[in-house]
Formats: C-alpha cells, sequence, structure tokens
C-alpha cells in the first residue's frame, strides 16, 4: 500500500489527523521529527543550538530517505521538510502527498493554546509571530502546492480519508 506523507506548517495537524487516520487505515503511523529525535539523542531545540539548521535539514533529508514506497505508512513531515534537498519530490515518488492549507490566524491560536518548546522557529510568545508564520507560509507554499492533494484547514479525517482513498 502506498504510504501517505501529511505536508504542512506547524500546527497544521499533520500528526493528530495522521493518528486516526492511520488507526482507520491500519498503517503504521510516523512522525519524523520524533525520528530525527530518536536518531541523533537530542531534541530539535538542541540540534538547532548545537548545530544549526542547515544540519538539522540535512537530518531531515535522511530520514526521509529511509522511508520506501510501498511501506503502509502515514506520516507526519516537519513543515520545512519538503522545501529542501528535492525532498518534496521523493515524498511524491514514494507516496500520496496531503498539504494540510491551515489559515496562518488558525496556526498562531493552536501555537498559542499549546506553547510548545519544540518549534525552534517559532516563539508562541513572539508578537511578531503571525507576522513570521505569514512569511514563512507564503515561501514555503510552492513546495506545498505541489502536494497530490490540497485540503483545507477545516478539513475532518473523514475528508481525507474520502480523498486518500481516490489515491490508494
Amino acid at each position: 500500500m502506498k504510504n501517505i506523507f501529511l505536508i504542512g506548517m506547524p500546527s497544521s495537524g499533520k500528526s493528530t489527523l495522521g493518528k486516526r487516520i492511520a488507526d482507520v487505515l491500519h498503517y503504521r503511523f510516523i512522525d519524523t521529527d520524533k525520528l530525527i529525535v530518536r536518531d541523533e539523542g537530542r531534541s530539535i531545540p538542541a540540534i538547532f543550538a548545537e548545530s544549526g539548521e542547515t544540519y538539522f535539514r540535512e537530518a531531515e533529508r535522511r530520514i526521509l530517505r529511509t522511508i520506501r514506497p510501498g511501506d503502509s505508512l502515514v506520516v507526519s513531515t516537519g513543515g520545512g521538510m519538503p522545501c529542501f534537498h528535492d525532498n518534496m519530490a521523493y515524498i511524491n515518488a514514494t507516496g500520496v502527498s496531503v498539504f494540510l492549507d491551515v489559515p496562518v490566524e488558525t496556526l498562531v491560536q493552536r501555537m498559542v493554546a499549546h506553547a510548545q518548546d519544540d518549534r525552534p522557529l517559532y516563539n508562541a510568545n513572539d508578537p511578531d509571530l503571525i507576522n513570521d508564520l505569514r512569511q514563512r507560509y507564503v515561501s514555503r507554499l510552492p513546495f506545498y502546492s505541489q502536494a497530490d492533494i490540497t485540503l483545507p484547514g477545516e478539513a475532518t479525517a473523514d475528508d481525507l480519508l474520502e480523498e486518500i482513498g481516490k489515491w490508494l
């Protein structure tokens, strides 16, 4: 069975929807950020602080290349993963890609509500968060737009299953 890759901005619901979809399809769910943390033995903020973003993007590329076609996986990717090292081409070649297109205002609400410390490029308390997210969204949109399926931010697991069913 084809892998399903969920792409989109941080807090777009990739992990939440991904786990639900994996359960229904009897696929295995993986989160590439968690795989990187396990592989590196340190948190993502620590990787950024100690080794820099370039190193982290290379770690993303390396982890992504361990995923093979037909692994029956639902993969939650890091928000920037599709934008580096031809990762989007690899994603599309090894499965079905789904862009969860969530409005920036909703992303900010989710980030503030959950105030996670594992997002080194975003600070929920930053007064410029919405502007930073808008700029990053615009810069990433050309990559996200290459997805096989685009779903709006209010999409449910059922919506996602319906769309994915056309590709499996």
